[in-house]
């Protein structure tokens, strides 16, 4: 356990905002549909029981909405508004202003809980390329735009629900002028209002598959990027990490980042998990950057099991924030706590904490076609980035996400290269260079699952790390152990002579192998059970280069329930020698650190417990954590070690656990 300290500096990691007018936004709301008639709640509109919905959230701390014009019933002909469906919209527009709540519309809905609705006239046109059909959308869009714009409950647009799957994947170069069109076309109805796609930032940039929807393009069409989170998982560290790595990557687009959809159906998590799930994301995801929150949904459906969509998607009738009485489930008491705590910090005047810490983004995640890089090479990239975030999360470590060909800026202490199979050349020469300035960088050998080109499109290994490989052409080196042990030879940071590393292998034949090398000028930390380095050290001056010839972060990656495992005991050891500081840290991977500045000064620390068991924390005014709970700290303005007499000092401000649960 480390003493508490105030950081002597490191790479700021944006919190970002969505301006209204002269005002910094903090969404806290739900997608919307009233339980009167799910999707077509336009044809059936019950103006008395959208007040008693809408009443309901509001009283619960959301006041904000996403709202849908389905768009079949919205424009029922070509050129066409359905006046009463617009009329309509107003009575709901005007019931946010009653209640004090706001709305964001989106137009082409399209796409809705598991099935795509056409407009009956839309034929067998491309949504994206057929001018024709784009000048009805377009107008649309525009029409409706200019009829409300002035209305006090509008305070977003999004153009689209998940557009992806209703229009389906198409070219970069289409998508972007699609996407462009239709935001000039709500722009010329409301020059005011914030804008984005409603595509769920699901772009190369994010996932490594190229679906058109490029987060870097639309981000300069836009005003805020809006993640849809909705993670199958086989481990619950990941699963429960899920969402705020996608938020970190979704930061590429430089804008703020509002958590679009996320949530739980009730059919798969029982009401404990899904509180929990709801915990877990709403923290996470604001200490990695999100500023809103719009959960799926407000209610279920009991009551439409014979209507399209639930009825052939029935686990869509339950993702409700409230049951079809308007009882309120466990997660939308979660959401009232998160937003009474973000209201007292009055987020919107804080800061993350700068990190020590960069994480490389390989270049490749999102490289142009013309790279030929395969998608499932891109596709491993995010899996090894991940368990390389869920490991440094485990150690204590915030890290910042630096995307190649970015240089690394010059407040980080510590690079992370996890399990990298390519970086551009000129990459490798800046690694070489930032381990020079005094820097440590850590680089772990992976190549993935992918057969193509198999071996480490690497340059500088020996004058960098300090070793000649061995490897034969077209081969790898397997790793056939189940387990494989790593016996530390030297003391390195928090690890000592004779501590040994456990890593289960896994993945494929090419994926799970190892880096045969030949130390030259290279310090030999650790060695595997037979005897093959694992970890080699390079010094350069007051900076070091270290090597790991086994691809740990992938093993972890392609293992169901491993977390913790131990790299974070290795990361650990790397940010001990590179010197991070870190601001409170708890000395058990369960356990996950952050926090937030607010501008007067005060600090905010969270602990949060990742794991099903209750923690004994006995640090930072906190005893213990119960499974899944969070602890919320006010740090005092003079540093004290964590389990220092005084700790009265550090005040919880807001503890977050299980009903029911104490700490």
């Amino acid at each position: 356990m480390s003493a508490t300290e105030h950081l002597s500096g490191g790479i700021e990691r944006p919190m970002r905002f969505v301006r209204v007018g002269d005002t910094d936004q903090v969404w806290f709301g739900s997608n919307f549909w009233s339980r009167g008639g799910g999707p077509f709640m336009w044809q059936s509109y019950d103006e008395g029981l959208v007040r008693e919905e809408l009443s309901t959230m509001t009283a619960a701390g959301l006041d904000v909405t996403r709202s849908f014009l389905f768009w079949p019933h919205a424009m029922p002909e070509a050129g066409r508004l359905d006046e009463a469906v617009m009329e309509r919209y107003a009575q709901f527009l005007d019931l946010h202003v009653e209640l004090g709540m706001r709305t964001i519309p989106t137009f082409l809905v399209g796409h809705m809980s598991g099935e795509n609705w056409d407009p009956s006239w839309r034929g067998d046109r491309n949504l994206y390329t057929d001018t024709w059909l784009v000048a009805q959308q377009s107008g649309y869009l525009a029409r409706v735009a200019s009829r409300f714009a002035a209305h006090p409950a509008i305070v977003g647009w999004l153009v689209s629900n998940e557009m992806p799957i209703y229009g389906g994947s198409a070219r970069r170069e289409d998508v972007t002028a699609w996407a462009q069109l239709m935001v000039t076309a709500i722009r010329s109805g409301d020059p005011a209002c914030p804008v984005s796609i409603g595509d769920g930032a699901w772009g190369q940039e994010v996932t490594g598959k190229d679906n058109g929807f490029s987060v870097r393009d639309l981000a300069r069409l836009t005003d805020f990027v809006g993640p849809h989170a909705y993670p199958m998982g086989d481990d619950p560290v990941r699963q429960h990490l899920r969402a705020a790595f996608i938020c970190e990557l979704a930061g590429v687009a430089e804008l703020p980042v509002v958590l679009e959809e996320f949530g739980v159906t009730s059919d798969f998590a029982s009401d404990e998990h899904s509180a929990d799930y709801y915990r877990q994301v709403l923290h996470t995801t604001l200490l990695a950057g999100a500023t809103g929150w719009l959960a799926w949904n407000n209610t279920d459906f009991d009551n439409l099991p014979d209507q399209d969509p639930y009825r052939h998607h029935p686990f869509e009738l339950h993702f409700g924030l409230t049951r079809v009485d308007g009882s309120a489930k466990p997660q939308l008491h979660e959401i009232t706590q998160f937003r009474a705590l973000v209201d007292r910090l009055d987020l919107t005047h804080c800061s993350r904490w700068p990190s020590q810490v960069a994480l490389l983004v390989p270049s490749y995640l999102d490289a142009p076609q013309h790279w030929t890089f395969e998608e499932q090479e891109r596709t491993d990239i995010v899996a090894a980035l991940e368990q390389s975030y869920v490991a440094c999360r485990e150690s204590g470590l915030g890290p910042a996400f630096i995307r190649e060909p970015e240089p690394v800026p010059d407040k980080a202490r510590l690079v992370i290269v996890p399990s990298v199979k390519a970086l551009t050349a000129p990459t490798w020469r800046h690694l070489n260079e930032q381990a020079a300035n005094g820097r440590t960088v850590y680089v772990s050998y992976g190549l993935g699952d992918s057969p193509i080109q198999r071996g480490p499109w690497w340059t500088g290994l020996e004058p960098t790390f300090g070793v000649r490989h061995a490897l034969r052409y077209g081969l790898v080196e397997p790793v056939e152990d189940d387990v494989v042990e790593v016996r530390l030879l030297v003391d390195f940071g928090s690890l000592q002579a004779g501590d040994t590393l456990r890593f289960t292998a896994a993945g494929s034949a090419g994926g799970r192998s190892i880096l045969p090398v030949l130390p030259l000028d290279a310090e030999v930390v650790a060695v595997d059970q037979h005897g093959r380095p694992v970890l080699t050290r390079k010094r350069h001056g007051d900076g070091q280069a270290v090597l790991c010839t086994l691809p740990v972060e992938y093993f972890a990656a392609r293992t169901s329930r491993v977390n913790p495992e131990d790299s974070w005991r290795l990361y650990d050891a790397l940010a001990v020698e590179a010197g991070v500081e870190r601001r409170i840290n708890i000395d058990d991977p369960r356990v996950l650190t952050d926090g937030l500045t607010h501008r007067d000064g005060d600090e905010f620390g969270w602990l949060i417990n990742a794991s099903a068991d209750t923690v004994d924390v006995d640090a930072y005014g906190v005893d213990r954590l119960p499974p899944y709970g969070v602890a919320v700290v006010h740090l005092p303005a003079t540093p004290l070690a964590p389990n220092d007499p005084s700790a009265a000092e550090y005040r919880q401000i807001q503890p977050h656990r299980p009903e029911g649960a104490s700490l």
